[in-house]
């Protein structure tokens, strides 16, 4: 009887065998319980819970593969490039820079109204400092300019869905696919971008990276910066223990096989990376597997969250985990620049960007650190350790 028991019951899957061992390990040692390390958020900001933004970006792919893939795509805009280069951040201070920019699309899609508004206002500021030359095309550049923030802006959106596709649950429905592009459109509204021209349905979105191919371009500052980028281990905390420094660098390659996986070819032929299509159906699986792993136990995700970003975490979480915010509102940006006392970022610190101006084209010198103090207590230190390039 025991015999014909054990033939009769389906054994697990490999999935269920992790999340089971995961389980049971994270009682072990005692944090089954996620939810007492995080505070509820003032309000529900501007999508909430039943969006399809907290959906698809409370996914564990997000954070990682979503925004690395993000991150290395833009490099293909010379202008944003140059201002990247010119910023030394990504290079010199990598993980301050991976936490910074983490904390910030965090507030966007998580963070309360009054929190998440004052950030957009000062990126503007931060952003008035990255100004200048580019090198590639000679023309100027300017991180504030519409036209380089909704490339940020839809290259960002489209990777977090991406690879919510590949890594994740799959494709949404057409009704929630409409309503993701929808949510991306209101979240523009933090930024310098009409929002008017967000696309709205995958078509669009595939016309509007069709009308930038003649405009792409990978110089070698381009492919060295992505390369330094795909290289993870340059953005892991700096104080991770010492048994884990033998795992870093597989990790950081696994994760970069990833992420090379969900770029189209002729990226990768710009990037002057080569994988084959056998690795790329490879790596997704491992991936999707590990991923469905640490989105299905909530103690998990809230240990890799915490060990990984933990400036973000307490942003992310407490929606991933739905811990109920204290006020039940959420708003559109423009409802809460108005409610806070904001000018809308196409119009904000207009005297200020036309100092950086004077001083960079007009003077020949250095932009001031005017707001870079000031996001400090809103998106996270400056200093960090320094790595070499």
């Amino acid at each position: 009887m025991e015999r014909a028991y054990r033939y009769a019951t389906a054994p697990p899957t490999m999935k269920e065998a992790a999340m089971l061992g995961v389980s049971r390990m994270l009682e072990v040692v005692g944090i089954s319980d996620p939810g007492k390390n995080y505070s509820p958020s003032a309000d529900y900001g501007f999508f909430g819970p039943g969006s399809v933004t907290w959906k698809v970006w409370s996914y564990p792919s997000s954070a990682l593969m979503g925004f690395q893939r993000s991150v290395t795509i833009e490099q293909l805009d010379p202008n944003l490039n140059a201002a990247v280069e010119h910023s030394g951040g990504v290079r010199y201070r990598p993980r301050t820079r991976y936490e910074r920019t983490m904390r910030y699309f965090a507030l966007v899609a998580f963070g309360d109204t009054a929190t998440a508004t004052k950030a957009a206002d000062v990126l503007v500021k931060v952003h008035s400092k990255a100004i200048g030359t580019d090198p590639v095309t000679g023309g100027t550049y300017d991180a504030n300019s519409p036209e380089s923030q909704l490339w940020i802006h839809v290259t960002a959106w489209h990777s977090i869905l991406y690879c919510y596709e590949k890594f994740g649950p799959g494709k949404l429905t057409e009704d929630e696919e409409r309503q993701y592009w929808a949510e991306c459109a209101r979240a523009a509204e933090l930024q310098t971008i009409d929002p008017a021209d967000v696309p709205r349905s995958r078509d669009e979105v595939r016309a509007y990276f069709e009308s930038w191919r003649p405009r792409i371009a990978a110089s070698e500052l381009a492919q060295s910066m992505t390369d330094f980028i795909l290289h993870t281990e340059v953005a892991f905390p700096e104080d991770l223990p010492a048994w884990s420094r033998p795992l870093q660098i597989p990790l950081a390659r696994l994760l970069a096989k990833g992420t090379i996986s969900t770029y189209p070819r002729h990226f990768r032929k710009l990037f002057g990376i080569s994988q084959s299509g056998a690795e790329d159906l490879m790596v997704q699986w491992f991936l999707r597997v590990a991923f469905g792993v640490i989105g299905s136990n909530k103690a998990l995700y809230a240990a890799v969250a915490d060990f990984l970003v933990p400036t973000t975490a307490p942003i992310a979480m407490p929606a991933v985990l739905g811990i109920p915010a204290q006020s039940p509102a959420t708003m559109t940006p423009r409802e809460a620049q108005r409610r806070y006392g904001y000018d809308i970022p196409a119009e904000a610190h207009k005297a200020l960007r036309a100092k950086q101006e004077a001083r960079v084209f007009g003077a020949g010198q250095a932009p001031s650190d005017e707001g870079l103090i000031e996001s400090q207590g809103l998106i996270g230190a400056m200093q960090g350790k320094q790595v070499s390039a």
